[in-house]
């Protein structure tokens, strides 16, 4: 059952002031659980409540928290049709009781009207002025978690400063309903000691060891905007299939995901490439996949192989960190990579000249994209990670 009462679910009904706060690692079942909850105390209303999930953009919404009541409602036989209202983005509950979403980039709901029960998700994503803008509008308790890549507003204002504070950490392993490969697959990274601190055990971890910082989210894609390469990061099996358009856009860059599934087939693919806007754009691929880019031109596409030579991919990281990247918000899958991009570590911790070997779908199909943008080096030392982030994660 994938949406059982797990540890997780035992250890949020346990928290009892007003604000509680949920750090934790992958698939720990923050959100899951706390939508359980939330659903739970909306079914059992004496009196209607109001309860709001907020998240930092609609598209975050729409694939996450929305996605996820609608599944848990659906499985376990709660969910009416007509009690779901598609324009508002609100469910009503035979109690009475409202369950509404919209995203902290709307300031008309985020100094709306008051509520009774609140649940913030992926809070170190929201701006603190919104976030505290939704808490003094909530009567009876704000619920917020996130995976605590690095120190934010509520580690510095709310943890160890306030005494209406509830904070606990899950792990993998406060959610029972896990298979077994997803176990292995989170604990055959224990190794990377950055990663593992983080997405393992649930604890804050350290902004130095990011790959890339600085990007901004926008909206859409401007209209002036000209689309200048689409990279490709081949997937089948185990991967996901990554197709990233980049934009030049007064000065910098805008990338735009295209592509994010596992299973298809090159014949698949091009059709996916083939039905794009502007489908003669030039498509930069790994070049680990010769026969996948050949059958990729007989179907029409304009393909090219990136270049993966000795220190290619240092490089082209350094020309994506010497430019002003922007990602629209509806790139979901670019914008989680972006944010988890790190530089390998080794057992102690010790920065390692390589970036990690996840997270990393998006960011390598970006990186062939632009290497045809970059100018050539054919001189050029190898690449390294900048001295003070080593120097950072090697406690120097």
């Amino acid at each position: 059952m994938p949406y059982s009462k797990t540890t997780a679910l035992k250890k949020i009904v346990k928290l009892e002031k007003r604000y509680r706060l949920i750090a934790g690692g992958t698939s720990a079942s923050k959100t899951i659980s706390t939508l359980q909850y939330l659903i739970a105390l909306a079914q059992s209303d004496k009196q209607p409540t109001l309860t709001s999930i907020v998240s930092e953009s609609f598209p975050h919404l729409r694939r996450g928290s929305m996605r996820d009541f609608i599944n848990i409602m659906t499985e376990h036989g709660y969910f009416k049709e007509d009690r779901w209202s598609k324009s508002d983005f609100i469910y009503t509950f035979e109690s009475g009781s409202k369950l509404e979403f919209f995203s902290s980039d709307q300031p008309s709901k985020v100094r709306g009207p008051r509520r009774d029960r609140l649940f913030v998700n992926e809070a170190n994503n929201i701006h603190k002025e919104a976030f505290e803008q939704l808490a003094v509008r909530t009567k009876e308790f704000i619920i917020a978690d996130w995976n605590p890549t690095n120190e934010f507003y509520l580690y510095e204002d709310y943890i160890g400063v306030r005494d209406d504070i509830d904070f606990i950490t899950l792990t993998y392993k406060d959610n029972e309903a896990l298979s077994s490969e997803i176990v292995g697959e989170i604990e055959s990274r224990m190794n990377n000691k950055q990663w593992w601190q983080v997405y393992g055990l649930g604890q804050l971890g350290e902004s130095e060891g990011r790959i890339f910082t600085s990007w901004q989210a926008v909206d859409s894609i401007p209209h002036e905007a000209r689309l200048e390469r689409r990279g490709l990061d081949f997937g089948y099996s185990n991967d996901p299939t990554t197709i990233v358009d980049i934009y030049y856009y007064n000065g910098g860059y805008i990338l735009d995901e295209q592509l994010y599934r596992k299973g298809l087939s090159n014949k698949q693919i091009a059709d996916v490439l083939n039905n794009l806007d502007n489908p003669n754009t030039l498509v930069v691929c790994d070049s680990a996949e010769p026969k996948s880019i050949d059958e990729l031109k007989s179907y029409g596409v304009n393909a090219l192989a990136a270049n993966k030579g000795q220190g290619s991919i240092n490089q082209g990281i350094q020309y994506l960190q010497d430019q002003r990247i922007s990602y629209t918000k509806r790139s979901l899958n670019l914008q989680k990579e972006y944010r988890n991009y790190l530089w390998a570590t080794d057992k102690e911790g010790k920065a390692l000249n390589k970036p990690i070997d996840i997270f990393n779908h998006c960011m390598d199909a970006t990186r062939y994209g632009f290497e045809s943008l970059r100018p050539s080096h054919e001189e050029d030392d190898e690449i390294t990670a900048p001295d003070w982030i080593i120097n950072a994660m090697n406690g120097n």
